[in-house]
């Protein structure tokens, strides 16, 4: 029931910043980010990481755009909360991961994260995201 009003009140914040954005997956635009820096305002915000951003991706990395980048890239509710307790938040660009630690944060929820379980996640595909994030850090694109 949590995770429907979550993904309820993205819906909603999704409509509240543009529902031409968030329809066509397009991105922000160089004239979007000017105008935004001209007339005073927050720059835009960040378009969400998907496997149409980053369509190279294999095993954990693929894996982890699949399930875990909508809150741990920029932006992300689990980047932001992390941010508050860490400089580095990204867990792509972090080198003190260990995949022990990933799966068993995952599998059991750790602070305001959710536990995932194994019908969302199996234990072969949280283990291939938790050695792809152990491997790190990797190069985070825009």
């Amino acid at each position: 029931m949590k995770r429907i009003g979550l993904i309820a009140g993205a819906a909603v914040l999704a409509g509240c910043t543009g529902v031409a954005l968030a329809q066509s997956g397009a991105g922000v635009s160089d004239e979007a980010e000017e105008a935004a820096e001209t007339q005073g305002g927050p720059p835009p915000m960040p378009q969400p990481v998907t496997m149409a951003k980053r369509p190279d991706a294999t095993g954990g990395e693929a894996l982890y755009v699949e399930y875990c980048a909508m809150c741990h890239n920029a932006n992300g509710m689990g980047t932001g909360l992390l941010a508050r307790r860490r400089d580095d938040a990204l867990l792509e660009e972090r080198e003190d991961l260990t995949a022990a630690f990933v799966v068993i944060a995952a599998r059991n929820g750790i602070g305001n994260m959710p536990a995932i379980p194994r019908g969302e996640v199996s234990d072969e595909q949280l283990q291939a995201i938790g050695d792809y994030l152990a491997a790190g850090p990797h190069e985070v694109a825009p």
